[in-house]
């Protein structure tokens, strides 16, 4: 990895967004699509050398430093570099902290959640028509003093039409890689030998890059299966709604964790019936939303699942990780019910549904119209059940984060504990579930809109979710 050139020339770059990063601009407007990494912090980091880290982060992926330029006269969004651009840290003091805590609905939960949260609800993209000159940024960075000092909350906040969770992950990758470094030479975080590769302007949308004839679909074939999605989507079924009518939904989080014997052991469940991880968190939330309406015996529902594909490995040509943007595509795929179903059998179900989906292309042949159909509820929220704007029950990623990042890790870069997720309170599914596994343990940031979901009824739904998991885990094989 060479050092960064401090004479180098910063170039300026505009392209149009492709259809899927169209999709995520309408839906921002709404409040889905904010991304959010919180991290809780043992010890203040130096001001400057934080923006120098971040400056290096900026230069290094030029989306960071790019803005989203909306054309009222056209309707259309496109992204903009600037070679002067540069994210500025907000402080927070301690007073205007202890004050967003306490208007939280849960004050006694950890701070760092918390804070997500009202990350998370902070749009700065919800009116293009109001935005300075036409464009707004996608990265912004807040700090926040706990406690009198005690402890501060370090907050990533970036539009998901420009970085996906891969894009997220590889940026707090980075972020804590070039933060160690530096404490590794000076103790106090900050500088760097930056981060390990640089990637090339802009890139393009993941529509000019599907393999060739992987993406094609008849005419016919498409207006039938736009037509299908739409009248399927009246007969799925969601879990109960305690609030449609209120207007002003935020997206709250609910976190869950388990130890590090019981992840193996749910691991190891998965391995041995050849499905992953995903399947058994999705088939334990189709149960336990199901059971939470206590239905007459064997009364079906029909629920519907996203599971979401990074496609950066199959594109063309192929993208890293290092690739920011967004390069995921969903596969909807739905399910009967009954209440009889089994932890298991139920996983491979979904499972195998996916896999067909997958083998099939859909992950490309569909994707623009999920899109459409996207664009379409978040214009007419009544062609959604109660116009609540679910578009599925539940939604997830086909693998989850892995970091390998220990206690004493960490620490080295004073950083007690982290969480990241997206928003979901516009157009989206009931749940939204980011899961990683962290030193073996399975840490779980559940998503959810409020209050058209409470936090008792989401806490209960996970707490079963739970419970599910734990039972069909120490079941034998």
């Amino acid at each position: 990895m060479s050092e960064q050139n401090p004479n180098r020339v910063l170039e300026s770059e505009t392209r149009p967004v492709g259809g899927t990063e169209y999709s995520w601009c309408r839906a921002i407007t709404g409040g889905t699509g904010i991304a959010v990494i919180a991290l809780l912090l043992s010890r203040t980091p130096k001001l400057e050398n934080l923006q120098n880290t971040l400056d290096k982060l900026q230069i290094y992926h030029p989306i960071l430093r790019s803005n989203i330029r909306f054309d009222a006269s056209s309707n259309s969004f496109s992204f903009v570099t600037s070679a002067d651009s540069r994210v500025e840290i907000q402080p927070f003091d301690s007073a205007s902290t202890a004050q967003i805590i306490r208007d939280s609905d849960d004050p006694c939960a950890e701070p760092h959640r918390i804070i997500l949260e009202h990350e998370l609800n902070k749009n700065t993209w919800i009116d293009p028509h109001r935005w300075t000159n036409g464009e707004a940024g996608v990265f912004f960075v807040s700090i926040y003093d706990v406690r009198d000092g005690e402890e501060r909350i370090l907050t990533f906040r970036l539009n998901t039409g420009a970085c996906d969770r891969t894009s997220a992950v590889t940026l707090l990758r980075e972020f804590m890689r070039e933060t160690a470094t530096a404490a590794a030479g000076d103790g106090c975080g900050g500088g760097g030998n930056g981060p390990v590769a640089e990637t090339a302007g802009l890139g393009k949308a993941i529509e000019e890059m599907v393999p060739s004839g992987k993406g094609n679909k008849p005419f016919w074939a498409r207006g039938i299966d736009v037509l299908g999605y739409s009248l399927n989507a009246f007969r799925f079924s969601n879990l109960s709604f305690v609030d449609a009518e209120d207007s002003n939904r935020r997206s709250q989080v609910v976190r869950m964790k388990l130890e590090r014997d019981e992840t193996l052991k749910l691991v190891a469940g998965c391995k041995a019936r050849g499905i992953k991880l995903w399947a058994a968190i999705a088939a334990s939330g189709l149960i336990s939303a199901y059971s939470s309406k206590k239905l007459p015996q064997n009364q079906g529902e029909k629920y519907a699942v996203v599971t979401l594909s990074d496609c950066r490995s199959i594109l063309e040509p192929p993208l890293t990780p290092n690739d920011f943007g967004f390069y995921h595509s969903g596969i909807l795929h739905t399910h009967d019910i009954t209440g009889e179903e089994k932890l298991w059998d139920l996983a491979k179900r979904c499972y195998d549904s996916f896999t067909s989906a997958k083998n099939s292309n859909k992950q490309f042949t569909d994707m623009s119209d999920l899109n459409f159909l996207m664009c379409k509820a978040i214009e007419n929220p009544n062609l959604t059940p109660s116009s609540s704007l679910r578009t599925a029950f539940i939604s997830i990623f086909e693998d989850p984060v892995t970091d390998e990042y220990t206690e004493p890790a960490l620490v080295s870069v004073a950083v007690r504990d982290y969480i990241g997720c997206a928003s979901i309170h516009g157009v989206g599914p009931s749940v939204a579930v980011f899961d990683s596994l962290r030193d073996g343990k399975l840490d779980c940031a559940f998503v959810y809109p409020s209050p058209l979901h409470s936090r008792e009824q989401m806490d209960g739904l996970i707490q079963h979710m739970k419970a599910i998991l734990l039972q069909g885990s120490a079941s034998s094989f």
